[in-house]
C-alpha cells in the first residue's frame, strides 16, 4: 500500500475536496513492468445496501487461469452518491486486496477512472491508495462523447470531455456494444487498451473483471 492512505468518515464536500487532492498523484504514463498476473475488481452489495462485498479475482497472464482470490465483506459507510462512489467501494476492496497471497501487477476496475468529472474514479483511487497500475473497465459510458466505434474486434474511439481525452470506447467483440476504457494509475491509454483487449478474449467484458463480478455477486464461487 502507498503512504497515501486516508480516513473513509468523511462528509461529501470533504470526499470532493479529498479526490481534487489526490488526482495530483495519479501517474499517468506507463510505470510497471512485467505482467504476470492481472486482477479483477467489482463490488455488490448486500442487506439492502448496508453490507459493501468487494471480490478480487487474480489471473495468470497471459493465460488468464485464476490463480488467487478474495471476497471481504464489510458494512457500507458512506451513501450512495454519484461522482463519489470510490468512497463507498474502495475500503471493501482494499480489505479484499489485503487478503490475497499472491499480489497482482495490474488491477482492472468495474468501473471508471480518469473517465470521471474530476478525473479521479475508482481506479484512479484504487491505484493510488494501494500503489499499483490500475485500469477502469466500465460497462457503460458516465461522461464524454465518442464518434461511432467500427464494428470489429480491437476498434476504438477516443472518449473526449471539455477537450480532453479521458479514455477510450473499444470494441471487444463483433456485434456487440463497446466497453469504456479510462487510465487508473501508472499505465498509459494505449497501454491501458491493449491489456484490456488481450483480457478479453471470448467475451464483451476482460475475464479479469467478469469473473471478480461472478465472485462478488455470488454467481460462482469458481
Amino acid at each position: 500500500m502507498s503512504d497515501l492512505a486516508h480516513r473513509w468518515d468523511l462528509t461529501p464536500g470533504e470526499a470532493i475536496a479529498l479526490q481534487q487532492q489526490l488526482r495530483e498523484t495519479v501517474v499517468v504514463e506507463d510505470a510497471f513492468g512485467d505482467v504476470r498476473g492481472v486482477a479483477g475488481v467489482d463490488v455488490g452489495f448486500e442487506d439492502g445496501g448496508a453490507t459493501t462485498r468487494a471480490a478480487v479475482v487474480v489471473l495468470d497472464f497471459p493465460a488468464l487461469t485464476v490463480s488467487d482470490q478474495a471476497l471481504s465483506r464489510r458494512p457500507t459507510s458512506f451513501p450512495y452518491i454519484p461522482g463519489l462512489l470510490s468512497f463507498r467501494e474502495a475500503p471493501a476492496v482494499l480489505q479484499a486486496l489485503g487478503q490475497l497471497t499472491k499480489q497482482p501487477d495490474l488491477l482492472l476496475c468495474d468501473g471508471v477512472g480518469y473517465a470521471h468529472p474530476r478525473r479521479f474514479g475508482l481506479a484512479c483511487h484504487l491505484g493510488v491508495l494501494s500503489g499499483l497500475p490500475s485500469i477502469g473497465v466500465a460497462k457503460s459510458p458516465y461522461i464524454g462523447a465518442h464518434a461511432p466505434v467500427p464494428d470489429e474486434r480491437g476498434a476504438w474511439q477516443p472518449l473526449h470531455d471539455r477537450g480532453e481525452t479521458i479514455g477510450a470506447v473499444l470494441r471487444t467483440r463483433p456485434h456487440v456494444r463497446p466497453i469504456y476504457v479510462s487510465i487508473g494509475h501508472r499505465i498509459s491509454l494505449p497501454s491501458a487498451i491493449d491489456l484490456v483487449l488481450r483480457c478479453a478474449l471470448r467475451y464483451r467484458l476482460p475475464e479479469t473483471t467478469r469473473r471478480a463480478h461472478n465472485l462478488a455477486s455470488n454467481i460462482s464461487r469458481g
